[in-house]
């Protein structure tokens, strides 16, 4: 489907604009949707001079998605009670399902480095992908940490949404790990070759 990149962007812009009415507390709705805007403002930039596939728009569209449902309640006001209750949770996971899904951004990134020609190994090419996940969620876990020292006392809790779990950080960064294996195996046996870009 050519136009899916279109259709994933007019989604996007249409949530954002619901999801901007009356957040929760603006201050962490920002610092929230910012680095989503970034990332969708340089896939727009970018997109005549590199087009992901449809399988790369999709995956790196979740989290997008997801963030701006975060963006709008907080991470740990999410309505997602049913889960919670459904597993017999005591915290709101949400947060968890999203750092999941920042992995599969180990897709796109294995499939630009391929598309490139820097490397044909599919091996290295899902191990590269993995390895920059990891990279990202440690620095990710660095910035909240930052920010909900410098912030307001409220709005840094809320945007670091740990819910009172100690090992917060380090299950969000496993959270991310794990999604972007299953990116990567999923590039490992779904990647079809196409021109370099």
């Amino acid at each position: 489907m050519k136009k899916l990149p279109h259709a994933l962007l007019a989604l996007y812009l249409v949530e954002f604009a619901v999801l901007a009415i009356r957040p929760y507390n603006r201050e962490v709705w920002f610092s929230e949707n910012l680095p989503m805007v970034l990332i969708v403002g340089a896939l727009a930039l970018t997109y005549r001079r590199f087009a992901f596939s449809n399988a790369s728009y999709l995956c790196m569209s979740l989290l997008v998605f997801l963030h701006t449902i975060g963006g709008h309640y907080t991470f740990e006001r999410v309505p997602f009670g049913f889960v919670t209750d459904l597993f017999g949770f005591t915290r709101n996971h949400y947060d968890r399902i999203a750092h999941f899904s920042v992995g599969f951004y180990a897709y796109p990134i294995a499939e630009f480095i391929r598309r490139k020609g820097y490397t044909s190994s599919r091996g290295l090419l899902a191990f590269t992908g993995i390895t920059a996940i990891f990279t990202v969620a440690a620095v990710y876990e660095i910035i909240e940490w930052w920010y909900a020292a410098s912030a307001d006392p409220a709005a840094g809790l809320a945007f670091l949404g740990s819910q009172g779990d100690v090992w917060d950080a380090q299950k969000d960064m496993l959270a991310d790990g794990l999604g972007a294996i299953c990116a990567s195996v999923f590039f490992l046996f779904h990647y079809k070759d196409t021109p370099r870009t």
